[in-house]
């Protein structure tokens, strides 16, 4: 099964992920990056491993990984 892995510290809290994950399993923290930005996570148990959050995003904040 496919797994969303995160890269944090590029995550600009744009919300394109949590907008289009259509499971709903990313959410804005309340945790910040080094540059200031609360960081998007995800609930795993949510996540389905499709990609939509790899390819909306402009940062490189997700890779999806097989597991």
């Amino acid at each position: 099964m496919a797994k969303v892995k995160l890269t944090q510290k590029n995550c600009k809290s744009c919300t394109y992920c949590v907008n289009a994950c259509k499971q709903g399993a990313l959410y804005i923290s309340d945790k910040t990056n080094e540059n200031g930005y609360n960081v998007v996570d995800v609930y795993e148990d949510k996540c389905i491993g499709c990609g939509i959050c790899y390819t909306v995003c402009p940062d490189y904040v997700f890779n999806i990984i097989d597991e």
